[in-house]
């Protein structure tokens, strides 16, 4: 960008050095032309004189000599000025076209469609960067409002939810309310299904404070030196629970004493979304590998699983806000879509970066940070 702005002002400067020269051209022309006037337009000079003036012809020659002679370098002056005006003029109006241009330009960064911007010559380079920036601009208007299409979707579904474990939690007290001397065995049952909708309650109205949390919610890091080895290991205890029920497994390859320096609650967030998603598309009985090593000046933690490849398609979308890979509604796996989301932005935060493959039926999210801060 640099080396192209660089050369428009050099391109620039060159036709304001040029700008002389038509003038000096016809500077030129016109001294030959006032020092060797024709006889017929001298005589007629003079004749128009003697007619209109009633001069004698020495005093109509005189006056001749004294305006076109003697002043010749006055006319010389004045039209190379005149002259010179109007080649600057000509060519700063060429360049204020192209400057315009450029306005017309930024004002249709944001317009719909269309066809691309177009730049004189000379400015191709802005053309470039403009054309690229509307596309961007384009891009993430159009993520913008799929996301947004994606949270309507999702606010719809979720209440639609939040109705059928809230009616079966009134359903299954008003039984136990009118039924006070229920057997111990169905009163336990009921109990515990009631608790079990409760809790699907629970996690609904949690994913509900996720979406409106998240566009208002800025990420503030406190920072300090995390044995990252402890907290893996503490986090894949966490999740046998979930693991178990399918027969699934969580297998820590970590160095004793792996640390980083960073925020340990929002690390441990990041490290539970990938977990919580890893754990919900894996196939049964399978195992979930994590592994954490340092390289140079980063910290890198990949989370492996086994079962379906992830289309390249949602693989370029699996990190925006309220995109599920299971748009169903059906099963308890899929949370706001706001899981992943939420990492990259606290890996980015710390300076790091987190990135998504999926082939042959392994999936892998991998983790780098920086090991002493951004």
């Amino acid at each position: 960008m640099k080396n192209d702005a660089a050369a428009l002002r050099r391109k620039m400067l060159l036709r304001l050095m040029l700008a002389p020269l038509p003038a000096l051209a016809a500077w030129g022309v016109l001294w030959l032309i006032i020092l060797n006037l024709p006889d017929g337009v001298v005589s007629g000079f003079i004749n128009t004189c003697l007619r209109l003036l009633g001069l004698s012809y020495d005093d109509a020659y005189l006056i001749y000599k004294y305006v076109f002679v003697r002043n010749a370098g006055l006319w010389f002056t004045i039209s190379f000025i005149l002259l010179f005006f109007v080649s600057v003029y000509f060519v700063v109006r060429h360049m204020s076209r192209g400057i315009a241009r450029m306005a017309e330009g930024v004002d249709r960064l944001f317009d719909e469609g269309g066809e691309p911007i177009r730049m004189p010559e000379e400015f191709d380079f802005l053309e470039k960067k403009l054309n690229e920036a509307k596309n961007e601009l384009a891009r993430r208007q159009q993520v913008a409002s799929q996301a947004e299409m994606r949270k309507n979707d999702l606010v719809v579904y979720l209440a639609h939810d939040i109705k059928t474990p809230l009616t079966s939690v009134i359903g299954y007290l008003n039984l136990l309310d009118e039924a006070p001397d229920m057997p111990a065995e169905q009163r336990a049952h009921y109990i515990g299904v009631t608790l079990e909708k409760a809790y699907r309650l629970e996690q609904l109205i949690d994913e509900f404070f996720d979406i409106t949390r998240f566009n208002l919610q800025a990420i503030t890091l406190e920072c300090e030196m995390v044995d990252l080895s402890h907290m893996l290991a503490q986090m894949a205890d966490e999740f046998y629970p979930m693991l178990a029920p399918q027969n699934k497994t969580a297998e820590l390859d970590c160095a004793a004493g792996l640390a980083v320096y960073a925020d340990p609650d929002k690390l441990a967030r990041v490290f539970n979304n990938i977990l919580k998603n890893a754990v919900a598309y894996s196939d049964p009985g399978t195992a979930i590998h994590i592994r954490a090593w340092k390289e140079q000046n980063e910290v890198y933690v990949a989370v492996e699983n086994y079962g379906k490849t992830i289309p390249k398609h949602k693989l370029e979308s699996i990190f925006e806000k309220f995109y599920r890979l299971d748009t169903s509604r059906s099963s308890n796996t899929g949370g706001a879509g706001l899981g992943l989301a939420i990492a990259k932005e606290i890996v980015e935060a710390h300076g790091g970066r987190i990135s998504v493959r999926s082939e042959a039926g392994t999936t892998v999210f991998e983790v780098a940070l920086p090991e002493s801060g951004n």
